[in-house]
């Protein structure tokens, strides 16, 4: 095996042991995680939710030395001075564990997971439980830790699930995070959306970055004036892709102006067809308030989280 193989395994070895120990641990906002970041300033971490969850430093005394030297050789943690720190993040879903960044995610390859990724998995069940025409092709763009991918994978064992994503690091910890579930029936394939893959899907599902990040981290820059660029993307690229009766259900998020929602404007004309149907509504009218304060955002007035599903006429 390579390097990297005997590193995933070693992850994948670790997410066992967590589930073993009945490992839960639910990842709050980057704000609310600040926050408790600083409450245990100077504090270190006395358990696994410490060392995997809130991303404490720990001493060598919390692992036996052997454990210790496996986890720094797989690069799962990292000393740091006298201390060391995780590389990663174990977060709890829907009886499910992922393997994710550690926080804070600063790296330009992060892969991000958070309550976005428990709405978006509450999305896409509610549509699964109204849907129950025959899923053969499933396509999970912008997989990330793979949320969506695994939530099909699980619930509809016939279909044939493909989780892409531009960043390698998300993929790896998608097939480890599949692995680790026991899904059979996912793959990942590398792919700036739908660049690379062929063919048409019964479902499409989404949930992409929708920010204005002044740095441009792929995992939260949406592009565009607000952020929007990425998402309207999707869906200039996704609906042709779409089997008679097939969906696609996309998460983001909107800046809203003036009362007014740019997004919505912007993809109304691509649904005006009468090739498909549609919905749309705000799931949350208010998240990621501290960004209003950052350059980019004069504005806007809120952040909303929003759900569009458009789905091909037979």
């Amino acid at each position: 095996m390579s390097e990297q193989q005997i590193a995933d395994r070693a992850l994948l070895e670790l997410g066992k042991r967590l589930i073993a120990e009945d490992y839960r641990f639910v990842t709050p906002t980057p704000l609310t995680h600040e926050r408790i970041y600083k409450r245990a300033a100077g504090s270190l971490a006395k358990d696994l939710r410490d060392v995997f969850g809130w991303s404490l430093p720990f001493d060598h005394t919390l692992f036996p030395r052997e454990e210790l030297a496996t986890l720094e050789q797989a690069g799962i943690v990292e000393r740091h001075g006298s201390l060391w720190r995780s590389t990663v993040r174990w977060s709890s879903l829907d009886g499910l564990l992922f393997a994710h960044s550690v926080y804070p995610t600063t790296q330009t390859d992060s892969v991000f997971f958070g309550p976005d990724s428990y709405r978006f998995a509450l999305l896409i069940e509610a549509h699964l439980q109204q849907h129950f025409e025959p899923l053969r092709r499933v396509l999970d763009i912008g997989c990330g830790a793979g949320v969506g991918a695994l939530i099909v994978a699980r619930a509809r064992h016939d279909a044939q699930v493909l989780a892409v994503d531009i960043n390698p690091r998300a993929l790896r910890l998608t097939a480890v995070n599949a692995e680790l579930a026991g899904v059979n029936n996912l793959s990942v394939y590398h792919s700036d959306l739908l660049g690379s893959v062929d063919g048409l899907f019964d479902l499409i599902i989404a949930n992409p970055p929708y920010m204005n990040d002044s740095q441009h981290r792929a995992y939260r820059d949406g592009g565009g004036a607000l952020g929007e660029a990425l998402s309207l993307r999707i869906v200039r690229e996704a609906l042709p892709r779409l089997q008679q009766n097939g969906s696609l259900v996309l998460y983001t998020g909107v800046a809203m102006v003036a009362g007014d929602d740019p997004f919505l404007e912007s993809v109304r004309p691509m649904l005006a067809s009468d090739a498909f149907t549609w919905t749309y509504r705000e799931l949350d009218p208010d998240v990621f308030g501290e960004e209003l304060l950052k350059p980019g955002y004069e504005q806007a007035e809120r952040i909303a989280v929003v759900a569009l599903t458009v789905t091909r006429r037979p």
